[in-house]
């Protein structure tokens, strides 16, 4: 899909890390842009930021777990700017599992469901019809994550097992979208190849009361900076990749109608190799193993 001035690109999760970076990118392509995020005042913030930069913006406070609230940042899209182009399902959260998976608090996991894998299905809900009904180009980002997507992470299983729901909701999409002859693309985005500086680790300082956990966190880390000092005292090295990289990637990808918008990685390939061989094999997945907990 060829990005053009005037065009329209909705971003959820846009106040801050990949999401904003994404929207930025977008406006210095020429497209107006829509901002949603369940937290207001960054929201704001972000997109002042933006119309101080130049852009055309529309702020939308949105919680994507909640249909009807996603249905609302539709009908504002479209009533401020006409139809919508890009659509990047970006929201989403860390779960603050903790300890055996069988030991995760019923609210991690329901929590990180309604964020992570409804709301990408409810952007899929409100906005497809419609982008479907204009006829014009448009392309789907649903954003996935390596620790699921690729290669599970033992250690984060709750965050895992949803970020690999978005891979196969998105594999599906493309299928119907293809069985429509849809002038609509679609992808899945592993941001990476190395950690990012978001608001992912800090998730808890969103999460309703409704998903409220039943017993009080452990980890002593409450934020990333507090987990890279921890990891660079104990002589390990940590690697970010810029959030602006992720965003020039999506760009690229969109006008490549890219499905697998997958940074190149010998890491990565590695860990898609020894998975995909212990499925051919059918063999225990030793791939695992490095993340095997005493």
């Amino acid at each position: 899909m060829e990005l053009r001035e005037g065009q329209t690109a909705v971003v959820t999760g846009a106040a801050s890390g990949v999401g904003l970076a994404m929207a930025r990118r977008f406006a210095a392509e020429g497209l107006r842009v829509v901002l949603a995020d369940v937290e207001e005042g960054a929201l704001e913030k972000a997109a002042a930021g933006l119309r101080a930069e130049g852009a055309t913006v529309l702020a939308h406070t949105v919680d994507v777990s909640e249909q009807a609230e996603v249905d609302a940042l539709a009908e504002a899209a479209r009533s401020a700017f006409g139809p919508v182009h890009v659509l990047c399902n970006n929201a989403g959260v860390g779960s603050g599992a903790e300890g055996r998976m069988w030991e995760h608090d019923l609210n991690d996991w329901r929590w990180a469901f309604a964020v992570n894998v409804w709301g990408v299905f409810h952007g899929v809900r409100s906005f497809v019809p419609h982008m479907l009904e204009s006829g014009e180009p448009g392309h789907i980002v649903n954003t996935s994550s390596g620790d699921g997507g690729i290669a599970p992470l033992p250690t984060a299983s709750v965050y895992a097992v949803t970020k690999a729901a978005v891979v196969t909701m998105t594999e599906s999409l493309y299928a119907h979208l293809r069985a429509e002859d849809a002038a609509v693309g679609c992808s899945v985005l592993f941001p990476g190849p190395h950690m990012l500086r978001t608001g992912l680790w800090e998730s808890h300082r969103n999460r309703p009361a409704r998903y409220a956990k039943s017993r009080a966190r452990r980890t002593p880390y409450r934020s990333l900076d507090q987990w890279e000092s921890a990891m660079r005292e104990a002589g390990h090295e940590v690697t970010f990749t810029p959030v602006e990289e992720v965003a020039d990637f999506v760009v690229r990808g969109i006008a490549e109608d890219r499905f697998w918008m997958l940074p190149e990685s010998e890491h990565s390939d590695r860990q898609i190799r020894a998975r995909s061989q212990s499925m051919l094999d059918r063999a225990d997945p030793s791939y695992l193993e490095s993340f095997i907990l005493d």
